[in-house]
């Protein structure tokens, strides 16, 4: 027999109650996984501008963008490893040999800006051919070639410097030295200010944006993150995939040693190992960075935002006097929440 006609309508009322509740469900989730990163950054600064007033002054904004810029350059570089598929380790090596070569060769051989700007950009896209050689010819995984090249050329660079940081003598714009003063022309690139706005700022901004119309407008950009999708696909149709991925790992050196230059610029010295603590940074801002407007994939300007997101927590766990040991902590919690917002898709499809 057939079913009641009032049975009917309420069977059918029922279903179309569960499919408008899984329909609602799923806006709600891909609300979450959109925008929820860029509401935790507003939150954020929300919460810190609550309990500490001079969170939001001119001051303190400043000082945080100018902190995350080194760390966003980084992240760049980051980024183009991880849009093809690998995974770059030695950016911090990089950013480590960059700031005690530019040092050096304006404290110790006196050379001009421009030297020490271009030498140091060539010796870093030197190492980018060496990991390009391990990973495309040689063919070693890229986590386990660019951990070599990490060792390899960290051991360079303290060999180079014995082991001793470059501290004083930075020359001056007319040639002279004087420890005391900190406006010299090389420093001016970390230090200094154009209209206002911090150099270090500044050349932020202009990487990301051309970055970004580089990934998003142009057929390189396009052909790079095919590569990463399935290298096998993008073999087939034509593209070269070993020199996108030569290319990618050549950027990502590129940045890594700008990021080099800034950063000795900015503290004014040739420190060692001071690129090490940038590189869990700058991986941690390349992730969060997947999970920005939902685009699960690396993206310049999400890169950005997680470095802001980065560099925020930070600035505000140190003025709430958070132990620097307990900030690590805060940095995990963070990247395990960006993570599950990327992945937030395959919970929904279990």
């Amino acid at each position: 027999m057939g079913a009641h006609p009032e049975q009917q309508l309420t069977s059918n009322a029922d279903v179309a109650d569960k499919a408008g509740a899984t329909a609602s469900k799923g806006r709600r989730g891909a609300f979450v996984q959109r925008y929820g990163s860029l509401l935790a950054i507003a939150a954020v600064i929300l919460f810190f501008s609550i309990v500490n007033e001079n969170f939001l002054t001119y001051a303190n904004l400043s000082d945080i963008l100018r902190s995350i810029s080194i760390v966003t350059l980084v992240a760049i570089g980051v980024t183009f490893s991880l849009i093809v598929g690998g995974f770059d380790l030695s950016v911090g090596s990089i950013v480590s040999v960059s700031t005690v070569l530019s040092a050096s060769l304006m404290v110790w051989y006196r050379q001009e800006l421009l030297v020490a700007v271009l030498v140091s950009l060539l010796v870093g896209l030197v190492i980018g051919l060496v990991n390009t050689f391990l990973v495309v010819k040689v063919r070693i995984p890229d986590i386990l070639a660019t951990l070599v090249t990490m060792y390899i050329f960290q051991g360079i660079h303290l060999s180079y410097t014995k082991g001793f940081s470059i501290y004083n003598n930075m020359p001056l714009a007319d040639g002279s030295t004087a420890p005391g003063i900190m406006i010299p022309s090389f420093l001016f690139i970390g230090q200094g200010k154009l209209w206002g706005i911090p150099v270090p700022v500044i050349l932020m901004g202009v990487v990301v944006i051309l970055v970004h119309l580089f990934l998003t407008y142009t057929r390189y950009g396009r052909f790079l993150y095919v590569t990463g999708g399935n290298r096998e696909a993008a073999r087939l149709s034509g593209i070269p995939v070993n020199r996108y991925r030569m290319l990618a790992y050549l950027l990502s050196a590129f940045f890594a040693s700008l990021g080099g230059i800034v950063l000795a610029a900015r503290i004014g010295t040739g420190q060692v190992m001071a690129g090490a603590p940038l590189l869990m940074d700058a991986v941690a801002a390349a992730f969060i960075g997947f999970s920005i407007f939902g685009q699960a994939k690396p993206n310049a300007f999400g890169t950005f935002c997680g470095a802001v997101l980065m560099g925020v927590l930070m600035n505000g766990l140190t003025m709430l006097n958070v132990p620097y040991y307990a900030q690590d902590i805060v940095k995990g919690v963070v990247l395990a929440g960006a993570l599950a917002l990327t992945y937030l898709p395959n919970w929904r499809r279990a």
